[in-house]
């Protein structure tokens, strides 16, 4: 059976933000082969932005739901969409209001 690409934005909202829980995501998406960023949004959230193999995404967004070490998810917004291919490797991308 073909592996289904796709592409997964989560919002993450808790304590999420200065609790390394940028540099465990990346960590995390990168072992299991997923493209994509990782970025603090507004109101103190989390963006995730990843593409790869469906059952990856799944276990991406369970981890990504309980969070490392520190860190308490709150709330999580899932949007599943069609991937097309332009992520490249999966980083941090640091805004100006970190």
């Amino acid at each position: 059976m073909p592996t289904t690409i796709k592409r997964l934005r989560v919002t993450l909202t808790g304590r999420v933000l200065g609790v390394s829980f940028r540099s465990q995501t990346q960590r995390k998406a990168t072992r299991l082969g997923l493209t994509g960023y990782v970025s603090s949004a507004a109101g103190r959230s989390v963006q995730v932005v990843a593409e790869g193999p469906e059952e990856e995404l799944e276990i991406l967004l369970a981890w990504l739901r309980e969070g490392p070490g520190k860190a308490v998810v709150e709330d999580s917004e899932v949007l599943w969409e069609p991937a097309d291919g332009t992520l490249g490797r999966f980083t941090i991308r640091y805004s100006g209001h970190d």
